[in-house]
């Protein structure tokens, strides 16, 4: 974080953005660069971390909220978009983002 030009505004960057937890996708996955790219534009939506909510499910997918320095949670099988839309009814002024897999967004398996 950096204050930006003395204003008393806070500046994120695609730092701020990352938790300390250890990534561990498979070598190759391309979630790390989904990861990297969310990370990275975050900053530039210019919200601050408590009003951003990352919703996933299941499989490899439900890693992500993990990696962010954001709010976070899981939902059960193919179930994400519908929590994430139940928290965005009843909480208007954040900013929920869903993530999931192809697994769990074509309910396979559940």
């Amino acid at each position: 974080m950096s204050e930006n030009g003395g204003n008393g505004l806070v500046q994120l960057t695609a730092k701020d953005f990352k938790s300390d937890q250890e990534v561990r996708w498979c070598p190759g996955c391309g979630d790390y660069a989904i990861l990297n790219a969310v990370q990275s534009f975050m900053p530039e939506l210019g919200l601050k971390r408590e009003n951003i909510v990352f919703v996933s499910g299941i499989g490899c997918a439900a890693r992500f909220p993990y990696y962010m320095q954001t709010y976070g949670m899981h939902s059960i099988h193919g179930r994400a978009p519908a929590i994430a839309t139940g928290l965005s009814v009843s909480r208007p002024d954040l900013s929920v983002w869903v993530v999931t897999g192809d697994g769990d967004s074509m309910s396979i398996g559940g």
